[in-house]
């Protein structure tokens, strides 16, 4: 009788708790916002697969994207804290440090910059160095104060009176072809070549000596001191989303990014993951026996040593200064060769525990 009580007991405080769990809510997301440097394109698919697919939402994320363009102001709105997180930049981040402004980097997910020049095809540039040549230079100030001073310092004849403004059109450029001008490997390229007919030269500053990683994951210091945990997610949730956006179903994805973009096109979405993927933007390619490991300091150093305006703020950049102890390169098999996870920065952060993404 006595076992008989109990066991009714058990079963009735059992049905209980099974009901008091059907009817909890389930556990709030973090709600967290991430700014890109430009209207939405294939460049940041791998964010939106993680928004299209679930993955931030798996790791317990509720992300907004924020689209950049012409007359955003990312790095203000992350200082402010209406974002997040921003797609920053190595050379931006310098300036703040340079500024005592607490912005840090922790991921990267191009391991090389996009940023190319682009030539006609028939005017007698045939590689990098012969840009020199040309009667102007349509470059964006921001290009004009970076790059363009490294390609003074590493190239005979480039000289500040080839500058002009880039207006961000191709016209000007189609107009001379004693010209080139600045643009995205993953855009303009395809953009002239529907326009004019011709396939442009292109030449891939990353593939001639400007090393720096690009499109990155940026936030504030603040942000990492109170919400580590949440940076690391979204560190971890973005890195899948980009595996899954070069090499899954990206349907649902390219769908945000034309909702956002609607002048974006199937045909410039193909285009930008085809050339991303043949130019090794995301994946660094290595052969099997010279291992995973992949040193991270060396890009940035690149960028301080050739830029004479940054040199004292070397010691003092925290992306690699000891924000991040150690970079890994998570390795596939692709025939013969070891392809890295298309992540840049696999980081074990402080603070926030272990490697991300996850062996």
């Amino acid at each position: 009788m006595l076992k008989a009580q109990t066991k009714m007991q058990f079963l009735s405080c059992l049905g209980l708790a099974s009901m008091l769990a059907a009817a909890a809510p389930a556990l709030a997301l973090d709600k967290v916002s991430y700014g890109t440097n430009w209207l939405a394109q294939a460049e940041h698919g791998g964010f939106y697969q993680a928004v299209a697919d679930g993955t931030y939402a798996k790791y317990g994320l509720d992300v907004t994207i924020v689209q950049g363009g012409p007359n955003a102001a990312g790095s203000a709105l992350l200082i402010s804290g209406k974002l997040d997180f921003y797609m920053g930049g190595p050379q931006g981040e310098i300036s703040a440090v340079e500024q005592g402004i607490p912005l840090v980097d922790v991921a990267a997910i191009f391991q090389k910059d996009p940023q190319v020049l682009i030539a006609h095809p028939d005017n007698g540039v045939d590689k990098f160095e012969d840009l020199a040549k040309l009667k102007t230079l349509f470059l964006s100030k921001d290009g004009y104060l970076t790059y363009f001073e490294w390609m003074k310092a590493n190239f005979k004849g480039f000289k500040d009176e080839q500058y002009k403004p880039y207006n961000f059109s191709p016209a000007p450029f189609l107009a001379d072809k004693e010209s080139a001008q600045q643009g995205y490997l993953t855009s303009e390229p395809y953009e002239i070549q529907k326009q004019a007919g011709f396939e442009p030269k292109v030449f891939l500053l990353a593939d001639n000596g400007y090393s720096p990683y690009s499109t990155m994951i940026t936030t504030t210091q603040a942000m990492i001191d109170g919400k580590s945990d949440v940076v690391q997610r979204f560190v971890d949730a973005s890195i899948e989303g980009w595996y899954n956006y070069l090499y899954g179903d990206n349907t649902k994805a390219n769908e945000l990014i034309r909702k956002d973009n609607p002048e974006m096109t199937d045909g410039q979405i193909a285009y930008s993951i085809a050339k991303m993927k043949e130019y090794g933007i995301i994946e660094i390619r290595r052969q099997p026996r010279q291992g995973h490991r992949l040193h991270h300091r060396r890009p940035l150093q690149e960028v301080l040593r050739r830029d004479d305006r940054h040199q004292g703020v070397q010691g003092r950049y925290r992306l690699h200064q000891g924000l991040h102890d150690e970079v890994r390169l998570q390795g596939r098999r692709n025939g013969t060769e070891e392809v890295g996870r298309p992540t840049a920065l696999l980081v074990r952060h402080r603070g926030c525990g272990g490697p991300y993404p996850p062996a």
